[in-house]
């Protein structure tokens, strides 16, 4: 479980390095044209924010804890992973397309981002038993 979630944590956080470095230096006329930077740099953003918290994930992942502690670090894990990649997928995916049914689903990675808050401080109230 650690290695699997510090993987993620750190694709997580060079996608998000290359995608903010990507906006503000090739996408730039692009975004400022469609007035979508506000979007790309929101999905930049919270892509940075649950790479850190997967990182969190791996690191607690490695403490001594109890199995139900483990399986909601899990749940936090993959609550995380998928909440980015719908939450930031979507929105930076809108604001390269314009497609505005995008906007539609991005709260749905909303919701998993703390359904994984949620789980992970479950976890940690369960890591002492």
């Amino acid at each position: 479980m650690l290695r699997f979630w510090l993987v993620w944590a750190a694709l997580l956080g060079g996608v998000a390095v290359a995608a903010g470095s990507f906006g503000a230096h090739g996408l730039k006329h692009v975004l400022e044209a469609t007035g979508r930077t506000e979007n790309w740099e929101t999905a930049v953003r919270y892509c940075f924010y649950h790479a850190a918290a997967l990182a969190v994930v791996a690191l607690s992942a490695a403490l001594p804890q109890s199995l139900p502690a483990r399986g909601l670090l899990q749940g936090a894990g993959w609550s995380f992973l998928a909440g980015t990649l719908i939450f930031s997928g979507c929105l930076a995916a809108l604001a390269l397309t314009g497609v505005r049914i995008l906007g539609a689903i991005v709260p749905i990675g909303g919701v998993l981002f703390l359904t994984g808050w949620t789980l992970l401080a479950a976890a940690a109230m369960r890591m002492g038993d």
